[in-house]
């Protein structure tokens, strides 16, 4: 199962020279750019882990490919995704995200059923990622 969360998440994964040409887009608009990183890609889990904090007064992507292949050699095996921030109105905002790494197997989502008041469904969503379980006995 392929997470697809932020722009071009329907894509093949992005090249270093791909990531390059977007972070000269985003540093060319005045944006800070902020790498964070998990290990549990729920769609409600926007909270991701900051690595560093975010590049506010860099103006050259070679700084921020450094610290993102920092913290891609510090979490090899976790979603590392690079965030644009806006301050143009004092007030950032998150005007760009993109995952440039994904880990080796992607766990994937189980959807829970649950019946309420009488014949009413509840549906929810549970990442593997926080379960204990290998992939093959998750069902039993």
């Amino acid at each position: 199962m392929r997470i697809t969360q932020g722009t071009f998440s329907f894509l093949p994964d992005l090249s270093d020279e791909q990531i390059i040409k977007q972070l000269d887009y985003c540093l060319a608009r005045g944006w800070a750019v902020g790498t964070e990183y998990t290990d549990d890609p729920h769609p409600r889990n926007v909270y991701w882990e900051m690595f560093g904090n975010p590049m506010f007064d860099l103006h050259d992507a070679a700084g921020i490919m450094l610290e993102l292949n920092s913290c891609r050699k510090t979490y090899p095996a976790h979603y590392i995704r690079v965030t644009a921030f806006d301050s143009t109105h004092t007030v950032e905002s998150v005007v760009l995200s993109f995952i440039v790494q994904r880990p080796q197997r992607e766990p994937g989502f189980r959807l829970v059923r649950q019946e309420i008041n009488g014949r009413s469904m509840r549906y929810s969503i549970e990442s593997y990622a926080t379960q204990s379980q290998p992939e093959g006995a998750r069902y039993q």
